[in-house]
């Protein structure tokens, strides 16, 4: 079982810039992907970042690409994400997901309860 907690949301003025983190208690956290993603009022839940277990890669969504970057510290069990040049549009409640599929075939997938980010214009 891991457990999720993210913080760092708040109110930030476009163009400025916030970092969210993502704690997770539970074992093995440091085996499992993390993603990012968000979702803004009346929108679906979208992807914006993922990392692998070891940093060996990100990938990003689009609309992020370029202004967030996904790290983590698996020594303190957190996955951080830096987000740079915010935009009004990035106004949504961000949530974090831990995933991991063992050789067994057994998923196991996480979500924290998130942290809402507005950004002003």
């Amino acid at each position: 079982q891991v457990q999720l907690v993210e913080s760092g949301g708040g109110l930030v003025q476009a163009g400025g810039s916030l970092r969210l983190s993502c704690t997770a208690s539970g074992r093995a956290f440091s085996m499992y992907a993390v993603c990012w993603f968000r979702q803004a009022p009346g929108k679906e839940r979208e992807f914006e970042a993922a990392i692998r277990w070891n940093a060996g890669s990100t990938i990003y969504g689009d609309a992020v690409k370029g202004r967030f970057t996904i790290s983590r510290d698996n020594r303190v069990n957190t996955v951080y994400l830096q987000m740079d040049s915010l935009k009004p549009e990035d106004t949504a409640v961000y949530y974090c997901n831990a995933y991991l599929l063992t050789l067994a075939h057994t998923e196991f997938n996480y979500w924290g309860q998130g942290t809402r980010v507005t950004v002003s214009s």
